[in-house]
């Protein structure tokens, strides 16, 4: 069957390995594409205008609200602990039915639904290696995860994964999975102060695989018609309620710890999920979905992560509703920044993070100074608090404090645990606190 030249474009996109590398030319195509598919959803919506984000520039006319006196107007956020017909939810029995009336407003309104049909996966190890890391003899896996594309030949799918665990370990270790980052050829990455966080979890006796997203869906709403969601539709435009890109990243994640529980050098009872940025939201995401993860860390999510919607600080619902990120959700999730406002959401950040319990969380948030406030720290902050008794309720703790705490503060003493390190946009600082804390849980059964 011969191959569209629609598709064929969309399928180069997912190959890439960032959007900076490509040409003007290139990266002008994809944002006329997202642009136009953008325009298609709101066309279904019934959406004629948008309201503008804030930017990101703090000296821009129009900069994002860094003032905490203007960031709550709201007056409340909905209780995970109130069923929808007004009664309360008392026990963990009732809890069970309450995370369905929750998790159900996500799939229809933000992250949208998990399709029904997803073709299976086979994964292949494409080359195994000794190697050195620091100073520790590993192992590593090179993997690809086929996905079968029988019912629609004219798109493939393959998932990149890497799984690396201590060559001297006897027995099956605990793992990190971290949702990676492509580098172009020739990039030199961050310096690095101290040990690197593979040196650091390595020498816990763990091991870490990461994947990379972009391998099996393209970042962009121009790449909607290719990757696992392109391919589930046969290549046509997402309906309304579809899933977005976060959900398809965290479909790829829970494909991963399929092959980690048949690893026989991974513990697949202790595996964190991991990510920093647009994949900490999406590392955020895979917790709910799949209850097969131990533990989340969840590095600087902001907005569509962990960070309440509702509050005016930073990034807001009209930024990722735009054509530059409104394919990280549903199609659904538009029509928030249109006629309805993010007051109207029958649900908000806080409730995705009570979705994960009784499992550990830990928040983790750059500096404003450095990562600055775009983020909103404070934002996530709130959304562990108001979380915090579901947790309770389970017999878990929750956050210590309702205030929130100067930088640097190590709030550790539950199983959601926040820290706001003095770094930019990273997990960096953060990752000795997060195996501190993380050991507690992986020395005795979760």
């Amino acid at each position: 069957m011969k191959k569209p030249l629609l598709i064929l474009f969309f399928g180069a996109i997912i190959c890439l390995n960032s959007f900076a590398q490509l040409s003007q030319q290139a990266r002008d195509s994809i944002n006329r594409l997202s642009s136009e598919d953008h325009q298609l959803m709101m066309k279904r919506l019934g959406i004629t205008s948008l309201r503008p984000g804030p930017s990101g520039n703090p000296s821009a006319p129009n900069a994002a609200n860094s003032d905490e006196s203007k960031a709550s107007p709201y007056t409340g956020l909905p209780d995970p602990l109130i069923f929808e017909d007004g009664s309360t939810v008392k026990n963990a029995m009732d809890w069970e039915k309450r995370k369905a009336e929750i998790a159900g407003h996500f799939d229809e309104e933000i992250y949208g639904q998990l399709p029904k049909n997803i073709p299976g996966v086979t994964w292949l190890v494409i080359q195994e290696r000794d190697s050195l890391i620091g100073d520790f003899p590993v192992k590593v896996k090179y993997l690809k995860g086929q996905v079968d594309n029988s019912g629609f030949p004219a798109i493939e799918v393959a998932i990149d994964l890497t799984v690396t665990t201590p060559a001297t370990s006897s027995k099956p270790v605990s793992m990190v999975l971290e949702f990676g980052w492509n580098f172009p050829a020739g990039f030199q990455r961050p310096a690095q102060v101290g040990p690197s966080w593979q040196e650091q979890v390595l020498a816990q006796g763990w091991g870490f695989a990461i994947i990379i997203p972009t391998s099996f869906q393209a970042d962009s709403g121009a790449g909607l018609r290719a990757g696992i969601i392109g391919l589930v539709n046969k290549g046509e435009p997402r309906k309304l309620n579809d899933w977005g890109t976060l959900r398809a990243w965290a479909w790829g994640a829970s494909r991963a710890m399929d092959y980690l529980e048949t690893d026989p050098n991974v513990d697949s009872k202790r595996v964190v999920i991991e990510g920093l940025s647009r994949y900490g939201k999406a590392a955020l995401v895979a917790m709910v979905d799949e209850p097969r993860f131990a533990m989340g860390l969840i590095g600087s999510s902001g907005a569509g992560g962990a960070k309440i919607y509702r509050r005016v600080f930073g990034e807001q619902v009209e930024n990722l509703a735009s054509s530059g990120e409104y394919h990280w959700f549903t199609p659904n999730f538009i029509k928030y920044a249109g006629p309805l406002t993010p007051n109207d959401l029958p649900v908000d950040a806080h409730e995705m993070i009570a979705l994960c319990a009784p499992r550990p969380v830990f928040i983790s948030v750059g500096s404003p100074e450095v990562e600055g406030n775009w983020i909103d720290a404070k934002g996530m902050f709130v959304a562990g608090v108001h979380a915090s008794p579901v947790y309770e309720l389970l017999g878990k703790k929750g956050l210590p404090t309702n205030e929130f705490p100067p930088i640097k503060t190590n709030l550790d003493s539950g199983e959601i645990a926040f820290r706001q390190h003095e770094g930019g946009h990273t997990v960096g600082p953060n990752w000795p606190y997060f195996i501190e804390w993380a050991k507690r849980y992986f020395g005795k059964e979760i």
